[in-house]
């Protein structure tokens, strides 16, 4: 953004020097050439008038050699032609004499009219001499226009360097400008970026940067501060429950276990199910503790080798599935790697691996398979499959699996899955489940891919 409102306002800024500097550049150009002219032809019409009193009056010619002599000390070339067109008088350069000054005096002494011409770097004005309607000669002046280049060139210089200046000034400012208010709506992005990946404690700045984006830092901090009241006391009350409901399922379950020994026949049957639903909601509780630290942990990304992780967890788990007499294999290439908190990838594995064995009947087979490949977001990701062989699930089970308690289909507490999508999730990965060709439940995780795997 800053770079954009620097470029914005440098734009802007050119193109107003362009609107002003180019019309008055030419506006100065014109009104140069205008005095140039005036000049020259006042010069024509000072040695017309002495040569009139020389010519007409008969008086002595010494004033007209004289403003020749001024002329030619001046670079001018300067002649006095007479009414049949012959040369009476001129400076020792034959400007005024050569070229086109002969068709100007012809010209001129036709029509008794003054004439100024731009030929071959010089400015030419003839000028008659006496009456307009009775001419007796004519003056020409034939100036070099050198001089009005260079004084144009100065002019555009001038422009040009004022034009330089303005932009300097122009990229200061908008620099300056795009830095008070882009530094602090980076800040704010990045500020939001970090809320998002979970660190809810983060406040944006809000002493610099125009009033608007203080406002808005202000309300972000609102916000973030709603937020992170809202989560934590929402964590804080299934942590709470969770524990004060230890506590006296315990106390219950060791009253039931006690009783199972002085008790038979119906009451022991009924006392053994009431046991198994103190056992389940034990596990719902320790499964609410577990779903509590989850959300409370903020991932920390970093480069995981999964295939590591993966042979790591099955070499764990062998002696489970060998118990349960479930092939529980894997197969994953060397070098992949992800990026995910620190030891979020073992926990997704237990869940993933423990909701499999617990499904798969004996006899059956679980199958880990780790591949590389680009995701649905356009970017490389790393793709993991955990394939049992169980019963499945219906599809409105598939739809509730990721959800606390959502499972009507659960055996355990229903929140082994709601665990996992919220550690993908939490590391900016996805979760999907799908069912195994000739029956079976099949995980398909992507996490984002470390480095170039």
């Amino acid at each position: 953004m800053t770079r954009r409102i620097a470029l914005t306002v440098l734009a802007l800024v050119t193109v107003l020097l362009l609107l002003a500097m180019v019309p008055l550049g030419r506006l100065l150009t014109e009104r140069e050439q205008t005095s140039y002219r005036s000049t020259a032809q006042a010069d024509t019409r000072a040695i017309s008038a002495a040569a009139e009193e020389h010519l007409s009056d008969h008086k002595s010619d010494a004033l007209t050699l004289r403003l020749l002599a001024q002329a030619q000390q001046r670079g001018d070339c300067a002649a006095v032609y007479g009414a049949h067109g012959a040369v009476l008088a001129r400076t020792s350069c034959a400007g005024a004499t050569t070229g086109t000054a002969g068709a100007l005096v012809t010209a001129t002494l036709a029509d008794q009219m003054s004439r100024t011409e731009d030929a071959q770097g010089r400015l030419t004005v003839a000028e008659p001499i006496g009456d307009t309607e009775d001419a007796v000669g004519v003056a020409v002046l034939a100036r070099s226009l050198d001089p009005l280049h260079d004084r144009i060139w100065a002019v555009w210089g001038w422009l040009a360097l004022i034009a330089v200046a303005g932009l300097v000034a122009g990229t200061l400012v908008s620099v300056r400008l795009a830095r008070w208010v882009g530094r602090p709506l980076h800040a704010v992005d990045q500020v939001a970026q970090r809320l998002g990946e979970g660190a809810l404690e983060v406040r944006a700045e809000t002493g610099s940067g125009p009033p608007e984006v203080r406002r808005l830092a202000a309300t972000f901090n609102t916000m973030a501060a709603r937020n992170e009241a809202l989560v934590h006391g929402h964590r804080t009350v299934i942590a709470d429950v969770s524990h004060q409901l230890r506590t006296p399922l315990a106390a219950l379950r060791l009253r039931l276990d006690l009783l199972a020994g002085d008790v038979d026949g119906d009451a022991a049957l009924e006392l053994t199910g009431a046991q198994e639903e103190i056992a389940r909601l034990s596990r719902l509780v320790d499964g609410l503790l577990a779903v509590a630290r989850a959300e409370s942990a903020v991932p920390r990304p970093r480069p995981v080798r999964v295939d590591e992780v993966v042979a790591e967890r099955v070499a764990a788990w062998e002696p489970v599935a060998d118990e349960r007499q479930v092939a529980l294999t894997a197969h994953c290439p060397d070098g992949l790697s992800t990026m995910l908190g620190e030891g979020d990838l073992e926990q997704v594995l237990d869940n993933l691996i423990a909701n499999a064995l617990e499904a798969v009947p004996a006899g059956g087979r679980v199958r880990i398979e780790g591949t590389s490949g680009p995701g649905s977001l356009g970017r490389r990701t790393i793709r993991l499959r955990v394939v049992d062989g169980g019963p499945g699930m219906t599809p409105r089970a598939r739809e509730a699996a990721f959800r606390r308690f959502g499972n009507p289909e659960a055996r355990g507490s229903g929140l082994g899955l709601a665990i996992v999508h919220r550690l993908v999730t939490a590391n900016g990965g996805t979760a999907r489940l799908e069912d195994t060709p000739g029956g079976g439940l099949t995980v398909l995780l992507e996490l984002p891919a470390a480095g170039r795997d």
